[in-house]
């Protein structure tokens, strides 16, 4: 199974190169540099899928074949990183003149989107953003209705997808009626434009009880994934299950997108923001050991974190933040939210120790800012993930949190941790600066703020 996973993987990685490539092959030194953001994205994509197609081999001999045979290809995505990262250096050595535009890139090819604030991407039909910005969905004319009592087109989620038209053009609307759909998800690459809502977050619910334990690889629990091609909002909640006991199944995983009102629950390895720049507002995401994971570029703001209670002589990580190349523009972003526990750990919070997040990979990258922290978090702040593995070379910070579990007085030493002092630093990782908000987040119609809490 994990083989077959790879196979996927480095298909995906080889369409991130193929779109990386189609810009360098251009040959427009001033188009390059105008793109930067966005090679760098695919670039780190690229490294992610590499990452996650070894994570899922468990066989100490196929893993290390496997790994042999990716050495070249990743020393490859490493200098391409390297080499993209410093582009404005090398353009400047050289005397090149260049004007900046760093909306070029995205809203032309990325988004096709205008400065002006009534025209939408191509990707958008004129009543999308109506149609993102709608609370109950009534007003839809969805092309596709699911309902577990027979009253509906179809019975199953997996149904509706499937009926998805091959030359369809404009989206695909799928209304799923109130109920719990034991299902698996998927939207594949070619399932373009797909939009799902349901009854609320309290009827609609997607759930499933993949986990590691069951030999399934951790990129093949999802519940609802989304492969590689945007992903608008859907406001039906997802609940990962493993047999009614804590285990590592993850429930969602998204390329590029915004994902508001979402809710997901599971227990290890709830969320999964496996690449590409996520957004995710308003939602209620739990968990127990690193229950928001993966190497995305990925800002959680104003949402509820909720920690559940663990199985016995577990600790509980919020995080657990996957970058393994340093020049990667990937991170975990949590501004603006609320850490707290679930009812049943209430009482036994401190039997049960919560951290922050422990690092994943060697160059693990995560901030906290402005968020509100129970008391669960222990003092420490932070755990590590084997013994003195990436202590030097992760990337964690905290900015104007609060709360009585923000306290930073007894924090970890390590070289790769510190609070943030300077406020231009903690400006780096809002939706503006971070994952280009500024370009991409008003066609969603959702919420949000691009710099610091107003």
């Amino acid at each position: 199974m994990s083989l077959e996973d790879c196979k996927d993987l480095m298909q995906f990685a080889v369409d991130e190169l193929k779109d990386s490539f189609s810009v360098v092959g251009d040959g427009d030194l001033h188009a390059v540099h105008d793109e930067e953001a966005e090679l760098m994205n695919w670039l780190s994509a690229v490294v992610s899928y590499q990452q996650t197609c070894l994570d899922g081999i468990t066989d100490p001999d196929t893993k290390k074949e496997m790994s042999d045979g990716l050495v070249n290809a990743g020393e490859l995505t490493s200098n391409a990183l390297a080499i993209v990262s410093a582009f404005s250096d090398i353009l400047g050595a050289f005397k090149i003149p260049f004007h900046f535009n760093s909306s070029s890139a995205f809203s032309r090819r990325l988004l096709e989107a205008e400065e002006d604030d009534k025209v939408y991407p191509s990707w958008f039909s004129a009543a999308d953003r109506k149609l993102l910005g709608s609370r109950g969905g009534g007003n839809l004319a969805p092309n596709a209705v699911v309902a577990k009592d027979g009253s509906g087109q179809y019975k199953s989620i997996g149904e509706a997808l499937a009926a998805y038209p091959k030359d369809l053009k404009g989206r695909y609307v799928i209304y799923v009626k109130a109920g719990v759909y034991d299902e698996y998800i998927t939207v594949t690459k070619n399932q373009v434009n797909v939009f799902i809502y349901g009854d609320g977050p309290r009827k609609t619910i997607v759930t499933g009880r993949k986990n590691f334990r069951d030999g399934v690889s951790t990129f093949k629990t999802a519940t609802c994934s989304r492969k590689r091609i945007h992903r608008q909002v859907n406001r039906i909640p997802e609940h990962g299950r493993s047999g009614g006991t804590p285990g590592g199944g993850g429930a969602s995983t998204v390329g590029h997108g915004g994902l508001i009102q979402l809710q997901n629950d599971g227990y290890q390895d709830t969320l999964y923001v496996q690449a590409h720049r996520q957004f995710y507002r308003n939602c209620v995401i739990s968990g127990t050991v690193d229950f928001i994971f993966g190497d995305a570029s990925a800002i959680i703001q104003n949402c509820l974190i909720i920690v559940r209670k663990p199985g016995e002589g577990q600790k509980n990580a919020v995080t657990a933040q996957g970058r393994a190349d340093k020049r990667e523009t990937t991170g975990i972003v949590i501004q603006n939210c609320r850490i707290v526990p679930e009812e049943k750990l209430f009482t036994e919070r401190f039997k049960y120790p919560t951290y922050l997040g422990r690092p994943w990979k060697q160059y693990s990258r995560t901030v906290i800012m402005e968020t509100t922290m129970g008391d669960l978090i222990q003092p420490v702040g932070w755990m590590e993930w084997n013994g003195n593995f990436a202590l030097d070379t992760l990337y964690y910070r905290e900015y104007a949190n609060r709360g009585p579990g923000a306290g930073t007085d007894k924090r970890v030493k390590w070289r790769g941790y510190k609070v943030i002092t300077d406020r231009n630093e903690a400006l780096h990782f809002t939706p503006g600066p971070f994952i280009q908000g500024n370009l991409w987040l008003r066609y969603t119609g959702a919420p949000y703020f691009l710099g610091f809490k107003p």
